[in-house]
């Protein structure tokens, strides 16, 4: 699969690799912009063409008999969403619980058009005590971008303009919900 989906990917998309997954078992994958669904399949593809384990967050409905197998094994992992519970502890429990964990996921929360980022990634980092990995899905340049570890620090502003800046000048799938 890894070769298909690196001729798949380089050959018939065209697209580009800019940077290389760092040798880490544990992370947070920032991915952005999320504009289309078509994102959730473009990340599976570049985690074969990487070769590598990512893996995302459900609800835990998700998780049940007939399908839940398949979500599993997908690299998925069940948490409950609902208002009263702590959804930032459970995550990092799961970092706690696993040997290797790499959790994926959209900082907008949404394909629609954000001006503010949900900080939920960055506050399961902190709480985990693992680095955010951040990752541009740039459709403008055909190309997938990936950062250096970034370490959140007592400073969420001075973080947050970082980020920002990595994700400076890239175009999602749908350019109006970037």
């Amino acid at each position: 699969m890894h070769s298909l989906a690196k001729f798949i990917y380089f050959k018939i998309l065209g697209w580009r690799l800019m940077g290389s997954f760092p040798k880490v078992d544990k992370c947070v994958v920032a991915v952005a912009p999320h504009t289309s669904w078509v994102d959730f399949f473009l990340g599976l593809l570049v985690r074969k063409v990487l070769d590598e384990e990512i893996n995302y967050i459900g609800k835990s409905s998700l998780f049940k008999p007939p399908f839940g197998w398949y979500f599993r094994r997908m690299g998925g992992a069940p948490i409950d969403r609902t208002k009263r519970s702590d959804t930032v502890g459970a995550i990092a429990k799961i970092f706690e619980e696993r040997e290797k964990f790499r959790l994926a996921l959209s900082p907008e929360g949404t394909r629609k058009k954000v001006t503010k980022w949900k900080t939920g990634f960055y506050y399961i980092a902190k709480k985990a005590n693992v680095p955010i990995l951040l990752v541009a899905f740039d459709y403008g340049k055909k190309e997938v971008k990936i950062s250096r570890l970034y370490y959140p620090s007592t400073d969420k502003e001075a973080d947050f303009r970082a980020y920002r800046d990595f994700f400076k000048g890239v175009v999602g799938k749908i350019p109006g919900n970037s």
